[in-house]
């Protein structure tokens, strides 16, 4: 009769579940002739490998393995399913940190989650301006290697947290600096990210791959929020200025339309009736000049004041 072996490792939120989940996929990417399959449908995100299924959901990560290694690996992923079905989703999703890497769709397959300094260098090694970094507050970070270099995100939350943080490996950077060790190829503050690239062939490459990196944050306010009025009065402004705006376009396309459709139907008259008068001889006395009739024009005067024929 088959076996399998379930491990839970509840955490103390979602985002340490994910990092654990991230360790355990780069350990075995390091190890040879193991291949991982990213599965759909198996708890927030879920990988299997010969013989495991290794997925988290909530704050939990669990490994589902099977006792005999040549087990059909469905049935190992029919019961990680299963299994997975009675925990509770938490946020349901992945951290948003992980999600602002450049061409996260891909990246996160390779990316690896930290909520600790320590739990970072492991993966980020030989690198001492890490030292200045401090995680107090609830700080987070994410890396993954691309082909301009080792990308390093830490999300602080708070701007304060992150200014102080910002300050600090300033500092150690040029204290490296001035004693000729190893430095950062770039770094960068981005809203409250501290963005590092290291081993990167060269600053511009460095620089190129920091520059995609996006701050995002949203701000849910818990009580009345004091700027709807501020908000609705511009979006009235906008609607109102783009309502003028638009009738006046309006207004400016319909005269220009009117004007060429009665510049194309006067021209059609024009050219026809000129066209009826070339077909017809006129008749004229002035040498073929047209003569201006204006005779009945001139005032004629009262016979009455008129002297008799004879009379001088």
């Amino acid at each position: 009769m088959a076996s399998y072996h379930v491990t839970v490792l509840k955490a103390q939120s979602d985002s340490e579940a994910y990092a654990l989940l991230t360790a355990q996929l780069s350990a075995l990417r390091g190890q040879s002739g193991v291949s991982l399959s990213k599965l759909e449908g198996v708890g927030t995100v879920g990988f299997a490998k010969p013989g495991a299924v290794l997925f988290f959901k909530g704050v939990n990560f669990v490994i589902v393995s099977a006792t005999i290694l040549d087990r059909a690996p469905d049935e190992s992923i029919l019961i990680a399913r299963s299994f997975a079905e009675t925990l509770d989703a938490g946020a349901g999703e992945i951290p948003p940190l992980a999600m602002h890497l450049p061409a996260w769709e891909t990246a996160q397959e390779r990316a690896v989650y930290a909520v600790s300094l320590s739990g970072l260098q492991m993966f980020v090694r030989n690198q001492s301006v890490l030292d200045a970094v401090s995680f107090e507050g609830g700080a987070e970070a994410v890396t993954a290697k691309y082909e301009q270099g080792q990308l390093v995100i830490i999300e602080f939350q708070t701007p304060q947290l992150a200014a102080d943080n910002d300050a600090r490996i300033g500092q150690r950077i040029a204290e490296l600096r001035a004693q000729k060790q190893a430095v950062p190829s770039a770094y960068r503050r981005v809203g409250n990210y501290a963005v590092f690239v290291f081993d990167a062939p060269s600053e511009q490459a460095a620089n190129g791959l920091i520059v995609q990196v996006k701050y995002e944050k949203v701000v849910q306010w818990l009580g009345e929020d004091p700027h709807r009025f501020e908000r609705a009065n511009r979006f009235w402004l906008n609607m109102s200025g783009s309502l003028i705006i638009n009738t006046i376009k309006a207004t400016a396309l319909a005269i220009l339309l009117c004007l060429g459709i009665g510049g194309v139907f006067g021209s059609v008259i024009f050219a026809r009736r000129r066209a009826q008068a070339a077909l017809h001889e006129q008749y004229t006395d002035a040498g073929g000049m047209v003569r201006l009739n204006l005779d009945e024009l001139v005032a004629q005067p009262a016979p009455t004041r008129l002297l008799p024929p004879g009379d001088e």
